[in-house]
């Protein structure tokens, strides 16, 4: 459900009499009598003018608030041809926050990362923005996102920019970040917002700035793709940090994304908005969750994760199928789980599904190592990288893997 004003057509129509005190008695009665017509027919007139002057744009409002038409959803996929990608943010940077604040932001590594993204086929990236950086310094926010886009322009590749993100480190805090743990997955990434902000639905709107100025900034830029409002806005953190998430987190998330979407339309984008769903595969409508139903039936484009194998992915695919727009699968590639490469990309270009898988280049993120790293000890590279494609020296994880990539994106 997206924020709408709605038009009662009884509000401002009703003539309302002379109250007791506008007269009384046999001149109260003859000044009623003399103006009461012409009192009426000026209420209708002034409503009338109301409707047209006030209904309308709220009306063109609510109309503005939805999704999409399907074919205009359709329309924009046959001009985008087959977007494919990766989770990106540089090998550098531990989060979001290291990867926009100025003390850290990092444009040689993105620039020589994103080369070797280019040399794979990949024509779109899905990054990750965090609020702390829009309120710290909102011109030289917007001045080092400009400088990102013109980078992976350069290499010829769009972006997907995520808005907000509820996994990980629940309290994310401006300044110098902490240094990875060691052999742990993603053991600095940080939601956004922190929970200090979810849990108070007073100080929602305190991101309203943050969402309006961003979309609002590149609402037209060419550069930029897509507009994912929230990643896996009820995920609890179970393995990491559960002990600290509300048990009303889903509720809280909802609430939340429904005014985001609302402030991204209301800064009236050329891009698609969307955010994904992440759990199960969707396959009977009466058994969404809330969050869910509303991702579904409110984003311009299907968006879901999928870290199975290609049967599984098969059947997300197919079940998503029946909201007849475009499909984003955003996250995908986890080795130990049967998530690979081959054939999973190839039956995404076959369905003309966009598909970024998670991580690049290993680097302080640490996805390299499981999820479970989080209640398990490593001491060591894992036998089987979960995520990642290149060392932070440009050398392919897995040369095969790499050529497979290259074959399916038609690069030579």
């Amino acid at each position: 459900m997206t924020s709408q004003t709605t038009l009662n057509p009884e509000a401002g129509s009703q003539f309302h009499p002379a109250s007791p005190g506008s007269g009384s008695g046999k001149e109260g009665r003859v000044r009623r009598s003399r103006f009461g017509l012409l009192g009426e027919l000026a209420s209708r007139v002034s409503s009338f003018i109301g409707l047209c002057f006030v209904g309308v744009p709220a009306l063109l409002l609510a109309a503005d608030a939805g999704p999409w038409p399907v074919s205009k959803a359709n329309d924009w996929l046959a001009k985008q041809g087959w977007l494919v990608g990766c989770n990106f943010s540089p090998s550098s940077a531990i989060n979001q926050l290291e990867m926009w604040q100025a003390d850290t932001f990092d444009p040689a590594t993105i620039d020589r990362e994103l080369g070797w993204a280019e040399q794979l086929g990949f024509n779109s990236i899905r990054v990750f923005l965090h609020h702390i950086p829009w309120e710290q310094d909102r011109a030289g926010f917007l001045k080092r996102l400009n400088e990102f886009l013109n980078l992976a322009a350069k290499h010829h590749i769009g972006v997907m920019f995520v808005l907000l993100d509820s996994c990980w480190h629940p309290f994310p805090k401006p300044g110098k970040q902490p240094a990875p743990k060691p052999f742990v997955h993603n053991s600095g990434w940080v939601q956004c917002p922190g929970l200090d902000i979810l849990k108070d639905p007073a100080r929602h709107d305190e991101l309203r700035g943050y969402v309006t100025g961003i979309v609002r900034h590149f609402a037209t830029d060419r550069r930029v793709q897509v507009w994912d409002i929230f990643n896996e806005p009820e995920n609890r953190n179970h393995i990491s940090y559960g002990q600290y998430e509300p048990e009303n987190k889903a509720e809280l998330a909802l609430a939340l994304i429904k005014k985001a979407y609302a402030w991204a339309r209301e800064a009236k984008p050329s891009q698609p908005i969307t955010a994904g769903v992440w759990m199960g595969n969707w396959a009977d409508p009466a058994k969404l969750s809330p969050m869910e139903k509303f991702c579904l039936e409110q984003s311009d484009i299907i968006n879901f994760h999928s870290y199975g194998s290609l049967p599984v992915i098969q059947k997300c695919v197919q079940n998503l199928r029946r909201y007849h727009r475009p499909i984003v699968c955003t996250e995908y590639m986890a080795r130990p789980q049967g998530s690979t490469f081959d054939p999973i990309l190839g039956y995404l270009k076959e369905q003309k599904i966009a598909a970024y898988n998670w991580g690049f280049v290993a680097g302080k993120t640490q996805t390299i190592f499981p999820w479970d790293s989080w209640e398990k000890q490593y001491t060591n590279e894992p036998p089987l990288w979960f995520h990642d494609i290149f060392r932070r020296n440009g050398q392919p994880y897995r040369p095969p893997e790499v050529e497979y990539i290259k074959r399916v994106t038609g690069k030579p």
